[in-house]
């Protein structure tokens, strides 16, 4: 086993300590990350956010987990938060009506 820390980023495909698959990097927050594990959805697509509601349309969105900032997702995140300055990975994915 390596001693290097985990390599964790969004869209990747993350692991237990056996080698099973969790799922997908899709977000973070102060507490860790969230993970696509719903098999046959596109990981981070419009269509995983909506799985299950049966209300309105979404729109596909990031937001910030430390200033609440929301913006339009278009091609990928931002590089930072256009209002705080915090790096990409403090940005996940959210959907709003």
């Amino acid at each position: 086993m390596s001693d290097d820390p985990p390599n964790v980023a969004l869209g990747r495909t993350v692991y237990d300590a056996n080698g099973e698959e969790l799922g997908t990097v899709r977000g973070f927050d102060e507490d860790g990350f969230f993970v696509t594990t719903r098999d046959g959805i596109d990981a981070l697509s419009i269509e995983h956010e909506r799985a299950g509601h049966e209300f309105g349309e979404a729109e596909l969105m990031w937001r910030c987990s430390e200033c609440g900032e929301l913006g339009d997702l278009r091609e990928s995140f931002p590089e930072t938060c256009p209002s705080c300055g915090v790096e990409k990975e403090a940005l996940y994915y959210w959907t709003e009506d």
